[in-house]
């Protein structure tokens, strides 16, 4: 990500959430939000994402590519919420709350296109899953002990899913979920 902010941008650190909000999406979001927030596990994160890019691309006619950050953050949506691209796009380009972790400006119109999300969240196969997952889930322990030490009302939950997708899309991957009490 840029780390040169635009007018109306807000640094990924500095986004404000709602605690209280009980809404799969926004629980997702604060998941990341702490994941890119602890260096240790973005990191480790960027690390596994960057072996993302296609080894062959004819640059004529493919869609346009995305940060490995976008393609982690669409990617961990679509898993989380099990929707399809269509609802995928309308999120990207219109939920105020994931277009600033995705790195937009309050000012900023970029409008993604449906074959853009598809070849790019279609990047992220079985194994780099797999290996993000228990980055995820490292990340979900740690946090569930310091919370014990510190008292703040945190949990992991670990959920057990299986996708049929084509297309590259994982067919039976595990994630775990940060979620915020």
């Amino acid at each position: 990500m840029n780390s040169q902010l635009q007018l109306g941008e807000v640094d990924v650190a500095d986004i404000q959430f709602n605690p209280r909000s009980r809404d799969d999406i926004h629980q997702l979001l604060m998941g990341l939000h702490h994941i890119y927030t602890t260096d240790e596990f973005k990191n480790k994160i960027f690390a596994i994402l960057q072996d993302l890019t296609p080894k062959a691309i004819n640059f004529e006619l493919s869609a346009p590519g995305m940060s490995r950050w976008k393609i982690f953050v669409l990617g961990m949506l679509r898993l989380t919420i099990n929707c399809d691209y269509d609802r995928l796009l309308e999120l990207a380009n219109y939920h105020s709350l994931l277009r600033q972790l995705l790195g937009h400006s309050l000012f900023n119109e970029e409008i993604y296109a449906l074959q853009t999300l598809k070849d790019n969240v279609a990047l992220l196969t079985p194994q780099i899953l797999e290996e993000i997952n228990q980055v995820i889930v490292q990340a979900g322990l740690r946090q569930t002990r310091k919370s014990k030490k510190t008292n703040r009302s945190m949990r992991l939950f670990i959920k057990t899913k299986y996708f049929q997708y084509s297309n590259h899309i994982p067919n039976g991957s595990i994630k775990a979920k940060l979620v915020f009490l």
